[in-house]
């Protein structure tokens, strides 16, 4: 077990160090020189010398690299060049709001998904499974930015229900929440529906079956214990996908969480928020994936004791 983990925690460390290599080379791939950044397009050769020097801008590649990590793993970030202020501190500022908004939206698709699988599942074959299937993938296959407009021209603009952007209250959360869960929910629903199917054929549903339980409690009891394994590692990595931000839907409704912060930071180049983002988000699907694979151990049995044997 203790082995499983700590090659799980190796490989997650791997891919965060890549990561910090993807992210140094940023400043160097995008077209934008910080000194000027900072200071200005009109700053006189010596401000810009002493900028870089402060930067460490004059020293060897690989010293940077080493200053770069090292400030990393002290939560060092850096500071951004048009807001002047620490990357830490920003992204610290605006994750309580893409935290809301990932939550409230995993929950809302995982209710809706589940109980469309459900149901499609329990009539597998019938016209409600086949219309459950067109709905499902209707849901998957419309475009993020289009619903979220057309979402706030119904209940914002023509019903006067809700607000047309940011974050003012309890109201502003429904709209962006259904935007990023109407999708996901259609998702979830194919992929339980699929799971749940297998499940059915299975000796140990067949046998509930054959002593007499009902339709309903055979689902719910027996099958659905197996077929919601492979949503717990994709509702999982949802989690931490929105809650690295969700650049579109939060563009959309102005919604003042990390996705905005980023579209930002990508418009006016502002080179180290961009790399902080992109380093706190690889940090968040790192975790998301060692609690997945916890949470895989303590769900099935089977995984445990392979991971054992291992």
């Amino acid at each position: 077990m203790l082995l499983y983990l700590a090659r799980r925690v190796f490989f997650g460390a791997a891919v965060l160090i890549g990561t910090t290599i993807i992210t140094f080379c940023l400043a160097f791939v995008i077209p934008a020189d910080p000194a000027v950044a900072m200071a200005g397009a009109k700053a006189d050769p010596q401000t810009l010398a002493a900028i870089r020097h402060q930067l460490d801008l004059d020293q060897p590649l690989y010293i940077q690299y080493a200053h770069y990590v090292d400030r990393a793993l002290h939560g060092d970030l850096g500071r951004s060049y048009v807001r002047r202020e620490s990357v830490t501190h920003l992204i610290a500022s605006r994750f309580p709001a893409t935290a809301l908004l990932a939550v409230t939206a995993v929950l809302l698709s995982l209710i809706i998904g589940i109980a469309m699988g459900t149901v499609a599942a329990a009539y597998r074959g019938r016209a409600v499974d086949n219309t459950l299937l067109v709905v499902s993938l209707g849901l998957v296959s419309m475009p993020v930015f289009w619903l979220g407009t057309i979402l706030l021209i119904v209940g914002g603009l023509y019903l006067h229900s809700f607000p047309l952007g940011g974050m003012t209250g309890p109201l502003s959360l429904v709209l962006p929440a259904i935007t990023l869960a109407l999708g996901s929910a259609g998702y979830y629903s194919r992929i339980l529906h699929t799971n749940l199917a297998d499940a059915m054929e299975q000796e140990y549903v067949r046998t509930a079956r054959g002593k007499g339980l009902s339709a309903t409690r055979v689902i719910v009891r027996h099958a659905m214990a197996n077929a919601m394994l492979p949503l717990v590692t994709i509702a999982g990595l949802d989690l931490a996908s929105m809650f690295s931000g969700v650049v579109l839907t939060e563009t959309v409704f102005n919604w003042p969480g990390i996705g905005r912060l980023a579209y930002e930071a990508v418009f006016n180049l502002d080179i180290p928020l961009i790399m902080g983002i992109v380093l706190f988000s690889a940090a968040l699907i790192v975790i998301a994936n060692l609690a997945v694979d916890l949470l895989y151990l303590w769900l099935d049995p089977r995984i445990r004791l392979t991971a054992i044997a291992r």
